[in-house]
């Protein structure tokens, strides 16, 4: 649904301290019914990777999938978006050390019944134990970033640190690269390697 994203960037713009009009009218006409709350774009990525993949389109469905650009802003979008606001069906995905944020923003706007999932650190994470580390190399050498990763892990700041935790690391050390691995690492899953946060979220839609 192409206005989804026209929604998406409203929302954007009223939690921003701008007019809400728009994000009203937009949610009554398309409908939209509910939204999902998510840290950043990369976990948009991989949210809507794993929902291609199963054949759905939470657009089409009546849910936005947003980024709000950290989990200290789930308050603000749990009063704009849940029973406070626009009264939508909210559901989220966040890592372990954001969840006392998204369970205050739960509370305060009065949101009952709906959950929200917790990775175990944070998505990357999730998905590259589920995937294994020589798999995730592979993926890596596959998009031509192999010669990259190499290079880093060499450095000193990543010495003691584990396999896993440099590739956590390394996916965010280039502008775009979260993005980009979230989608590709949530297409190499099977379907019995989908980490059960994720896999939680997808069932909750």
């Amino acid at each position: 649904m192409a206005d989804m994203g026209a929604f998406r960037r409203a929302v954007a713009v009223w939690a921003a301290g701008g007019p809400g009009e728009e994000a009203g009218e937009l949610a009554a006409r398309l409908p939209v019914d509910g939204a999902v709350l998510l840290e950043g774009p990369s976990d948009v990525a991989a949210v809507e990777a794993l929902a291609s993949r199963r054949g759905r389109d939470p657009a089409d469905e009546g849910v936005c999938v947003l980024s709000m650009g950290g989990a200290m802003s789930v308050g603000k979008y749990t009063s704009l978006l849940g029973p406070p606001g626009l009264g939508l069906r909210l559901t989220g995905l966040c890592d372990e050390r954001e969840r006392d944020f998204y369970a205050r923003g739960w509370e305060r706007a009065g949101v009952v019944g709906q959950e929200f999932f917790v990775c175990a650190a944070d998505l990357e994470d999730e998905l590259i134990r589920a995937l294994g580390v020589e798999r995730v190399r592979e993926l890596v050498e596959e998009q031509g970033d192999l010669r990259a990763l190499d290079t880093f892990v060499r450095q000193p700041a990543q010495r003691g640190r584990s396999a896993g935790q440099q590739l956590r690391r390394f996916l965010g050390t280039k502008k775009g690269r979260k993005i980009h691995y979230g989608r590709v690492l949530v297409e190499a899953l099977s379907p019995d390697e989908v980490p059960d946060p994720l896999d939680a979220l997808l069932a909750a839609l």
